[in-house]
């Protein structure tokens, strides 16, 4: 029996393993919505494992992917909470096997003349890039899903890692649907 599978909660129940869920939120372009958004999270003490904001195709429109491991009834709480704000104009959550995620890595690894080949064997099969070169270390840029960003950690990992960071998951839906198609009509409304 799991771990998951031993807690009980108050009520005599089992209690389910939270799961990790990825949310895209359409907003509107404005100083102040991502401290909105991410403290209605904070507020119940989850924990966002990603966060990624930008625009999108429309400048007044931004679109924020977060990923955030939670129960489904929690979760389902906080979207109601969000589409409540002024400012949130659409909330969908992506399933993983119908949609595209994506992150980014920069990677700082050690690479001296003895390793160096082998570094650029373990990048190639990767295909990630050397953006920056130094006598004793290579700067590499890799995107991907975040399991091919991980293994090719543990595959950078015997030569030496010295620094890293990661972006925050960006992610669409698959097909020719757009997210924002409906929402836009929101922003309109409001002009």
């Amino acid at each position: 029996m799991s771990r998951a599978e031993e807690t009980f909660s108050a009520g005599g129940g089992a209690m389910a393993a939270p799961t990790t869920h990825t949310l895209s939120v359409l907003v509107e372009n404005t100083s102040g919505v991502l401290a909105r958004v991410s403290g209605l999270f904070s507020r119940r003490s989850f924990n966002i494992e990603s966060l990624a904001v930008g625009e999108t195709e429309d400048p007044r429109v931004s679109r924020m992917t977060i990923v955030v491991s939670v129960d489904d009834a929690p979760l389902e709480q906080v979207t109601k909470q969000l589409h409540k704000l002024i400012n949130v104009l659409k909330i969908v959550e992506l399933d993983p096997a119908d949609s595209v995620e994506r992150g980014m890595l920069l990677v700082k690894v050690r690479a001296d003349t003895a390793t160096r080949g082998q570094v650029l064997d373990t990048l190639a099969m990767f295909r990630a890039h050397v953006v920056d070169v130094a006598p004793d270390a290579v700067t590499v840029e890799a995107t991907g899903s975040p399991e091919k960003l991980s293994r090719l950690l543990v595959a950078l990992e015997p030569f030496g890692i010295r620094e890293l960071v990661k972006s925050g998951v960006v992610a669409l839906s698959r097909g020719s649907r757009s997210l924002t198609d409906r929402a836009m009509r929101s922003v309109d409304r409001s002009a």
